[in-house]
């Protein structure tokens, strides 16, 4: 367990408040960070704040601006921003519970686990969790952290609590001015029993482990050659044909869900994934050839 949480606090419900301490949930993936390099002489480049006309300037004389119209700017200093912003509260305050299955995905932004303070919290702690599975409910409140509040939902999770930060719902696009186009028709019966007997046969369990970042894969390979090489410029071929790429062919749809549906007796999710695995560079070929 991470030895500084994210927040620390109580969580009320009604009369009975819980001590809890939350922690992240996830953390970043492995992502590869690249520095701007100046190639002739090996060395970073870096960046000074500078204004038109005028050049360099002191750190001292820049300020937080706000466009009310086109070139004209509010100015906010640290200490304006500093004062406006939400006092921190060691309570989250259970406010409303709505069903497990009211809130959109969409609203959904991001987890933490929520754990007992202490030993003596344990048992009130036992009994929200369990009250919140018992009812199929998730309950709601706001949450006061570095300056800013947010709106979070609670629920039980295994043996424990997740607490997850929600968007609020201008931060939300409606998805009504991307459907709206789209027919509204149900599917073609026939097309849509073999669409479920696919769904069906590649239905496994979620194994998230089984999926990986293959771009940050190629890149982490691709800098492993150029070490070998020693900077050499390093041009892997690509077999696979990039989506869309040819939009002109024509797919007759019902053939294709006949074939898709008639090949295999069981296409697993990890067999999806094996099959999705990166080619091995057509230049690595030639060189073993």
């Amino acid at each position: 367990m991470p030895a500084r949480a994210y927040w620390q606090g109580q969580i009320k419900l009604a009369l009975v408040s819980i001590p809890v301490e939350v922690y992240p949930a996830t953390k970043s993936g492995p992502a590869i960070s690249f520095r701007q390099i100046h190639e002739p002489s090996g060395k970073p480049i870096h960046y000074d704040k500078v204004v038109s006309g005028i050049g360099p300037v002191d750190r001292d004389e820049i300020f937080k601006g706000y466009e009310i119209s086109r070139g004209n700017y509010v100015l906010l200093d640290q200490e304006e921003i500093e004062s406006v912003k939400i006092e921190s509260r060691k309570t989250l305050d259970l406010v409303q519970f709505v069903d497990a299955d009211a809130i959109d995905v969409l609203y959904y932004e991001k987890p933490y686990f929520v754990v007992p303070a202490d030993d003596l919290a344990e048992e009130a702690y036992a009994v929200l969790r369990d009250a919140l599975r018992q009812t199929k409910k998730v309950g709601l409140g706001q949450l006061s952290v570095r300056g800013r509040e947010q709106l979070v939902s609670l629920k039980p999770c295994g043996r424990g609590l997740v607490l997850e930060v929600l968007r609020y719902a201008d931060e939300v696009n409606k998805a009504q001015s991307y459907f709206r186009g789209l027919p509204g028709d149900e599917a073609d019966p026939e097309m849509l029993d073999l669409a479920v007997s696919i769904i069906d046969k590649r239905t496994a369990p979620f194994e998230p482990e089984e999926f990986h970042d293959r771009y940050v894969d190629a890149l982490h390979r691709l800098i492993d050659k150029k070490k070998k090489a020693k900077g050499k410029r390093i041009i892997e071929d690509v077999d696979d044909e990039p989506v869309g790429a040819k939009a002109g062919n024509v797919i007759d749809l019902m053939a294709a869900l006949k074939k898709s549906a008639g090949s295999g007796k069981s296409a697993t999710t990890k067999s999806a994934v094996a099959k999705a695995k990166p080619k091995k560079a057509a230049a690595s070929k030639r060189k073993s050839a």
